[in-house]
Formats: C-alpha cells, sequence, structure tokens
C-alpha cells in the first residue's frame, strides 16, 4: 500500500513528522518502508501513530530471529527463534515464534500471539485475539487480552488485567492490581490479587484464592485451598473451598445470588472446612441461609 503525501495530511499529522515525510517520501511512498524508516530513525512512536490511522496489512514477515531497538510491522510476523526488543514492539496482525519474547518497554499486537518459549515485558502488553504462551508470562504494566488467554506456567502481572474471553494459568496467577475476566479464570495453582476479581463465569484455583478487595464470579467460585477476601465474597451459584472461606471485616459472603432460593441446595452449595461467620446467602451443611 502506497501512501501519498495529500493522503497523509488528511489525517492531520504533527507538522515535524510531515516535514520528515516530505523530506524522507516527498509525494508519496510504501505504507511498510515508511514505517521502517520512521523506527531506523528513531521515530517509532510516529511510527506507531500511522498504524493507528492505516490500520493492518496481510503482509507477513518470516525470519529466524528478531533482535532490534523497536519493530513497528503492519501485517503478521513469524519468527522461528526468539524476539527481542529494547524499546516499542507493534504489530497489526499476529505473532508467531518458537522461541521467547523479551519487550523493553511495551507491546501492542492487533491479531494474536503463539509463544512456544516465555513472554516478558517491561511495560504493558494489549492483544486484540488470543493468547498462547508456552511457557510464563512477566509484565511489568497492565496486560489486556482481547479474547482467550492459555499460559502453560506463571502470569505475573505488575498492574491491572482484563481478558475479554477464558483466561487459564498452568501456575500460579499473580496480579498487583484488578483483574477484570469476560468469561471463566482458571489457575493451576494459586489466584492472588490486590484489588478486585470479577469474571462473568467462574473463578476456580487448584491452590488458594486471595483477593486484596471485592471477590465476585457470574457462577461459582472454587479452589482447592482457601478463598480470602479482604472485601466481599459473591457468586452467582457455589462457592467451595478446601479450606476456609473468609470475607473481609464488615463483609458478607453471598452465594446463589443468580438462582432461586428454593435451588440453593443443589446449585449454591456452600463448603468449607468450617462455616464462615459472615456467610449471608447460599446452602451450609443442608440448613439454607436466609437473605
Amino acid at each position: 500500500m502506497d501512501l501519498t503525501r495529500d493522503f497523509l495530511r488528511a489525517k492531520s499529522p504533527c507538522a515535524d513528522g510531515f516535514r520528515w515525510f516530505l523530506r524522507h517520501f516527498g509525494e508519496g511512498g510504501n505504507y511498510q518502508e515508511l514505517l521502517d524508516q520512521l523506527v531506523a530513525d528513531g521515530r517509532a512512536g510516529d511510527a506507531c501513530w500511522l498504524m493507528d490511522q492505516f490500520g493492518p496489512t496481510n503482509k507477513v514477515l518470516v525470519v529466524d530471529s528478531i533482535d532490534a531497538d523497536a519493530l513497528v510491522y503492519a501485517g503478521t510476523v513469524e519468527v522461528r527463534g526468539n524476539i527481542d526488543v529494547e524499546a516499542v514492539l507493534r504489530v497489526g496482525g499476529s505473532i508467531r515464534t518458537g522461541g521467547g519474547i523479551r519487550v523493553g518497554r511495551e507491546m501492542n499486537v492487533g491479531g494474536d500471539i503463539r509463544i512456544e518459549g516465555h513472554l516478558r515485558s517491561g511495560g504493558g502488553v494489549n492483544v486484540g485475539g488470543d493468547v498462547q504462551v508456552g511457557w510464563g508470562v512477566d509484565a511489568t504494566g497492565k496486560l489486556a487480552c482481547g479474547g482467550n488467554l492459555h499460559v502453560g506456567r506463571d502470569l505475573v502481572c505488575s498492574d491491572g488485567v482484563t481478558f475479554g474471553g477464558n483466561a487459564f494459568a498452568g501456575e500460579n496467577l499473580a496480579v498487583h492490581g484488578a483483574i477484570s475476566c469476560a468469561k471463566t479464570l482458571r489457575a493451576g495453582y494459586d489466584i492472588s490479587v490486590d484489588e478486585d476479581v470479577r469474571a462473568t463465569h467462574g473463578i476456580e484455583a487448584g491452590g488458594a484464592i486471595r483477593c486484596g478487595r471485592h471477590l465476585e464470579a457470574g457462577w461459582g467460585i472454587r479452589a482447592g485451598d482457601g478463598i480470602l477476601a479482604d472485601g466481599s465474597i459473591r457468586a452467582g451459584e457455589s462457592i467451595l473451598a478446601g479450606d476456609e472461606i473468609r470475607a473481609g471485616k464488615g463483609h458478607g459472603i453471598f452465594a446463589g445470588l443468580s438462582v432461586p432460593i428454593d435451588a440453593w441446595e443443589t446449585c449454591a452449595k456452600v463448603k468449607a472446612r468450617r462455616q464462615p461467620a459472615s456467610l449471608m446467602s447460599g446452602w451450609w451443611e443442608g440448613l439454607a441461609i436466609s437473605l
């Protein structure tokens, strides 16, 4: 795709960026070549702005590995080995790599990500489609996944997390912010979150669930160990724990919020090592707790 001077001017670029374009490409130039030259001149921010205006392409870049200060590519990137980018990694299509990905500052991908190794980002990670990572994920900034996420090992994020589909971590899931999940949130071991956890469907952990604020699921909540929150615990159906269930001081535990009271015995069970003192609704050992 070629971009002409008039076509670019219609997008209201900054004066400095437009002068750069005229100096290097005159009346016009190829879209990807323009992106490459902007990155080469240390103008990765301008290259990302250009992608915001003109979107992805169907081109495919196939290489053995990538080691660069920044990469802005409008199409899909296929790498046999590792991707190592010091600053910004911006891809309009998808990324598939046989190794791992390390990004120093920011990662933004319009399509899916398939990574055989580890994903490490010194800033945020924004993915429009699905994320599949063979090993683990470490992100310093916000993590946003528009589709489903599947991580083979740990998922660790220093900020908030948003999932547009199901999310699964094979081992631990630790987030130093809030989690919003449009479907089901699961971890093989522990789920540990500093702020709110909200899942439209269910929440399940092989180990413990620890939440710094409110814990809420539209369906049920299940943990192999304890379910602990500093705020309220709310579930549309059952709440099942291998150890204790404990809400924060002054907060309640609510099961069966999405089912009729006469269905609590089968659809709103509350199980734990001992009955929680703050259980407000649900079915405990055959005894209905009225609202």
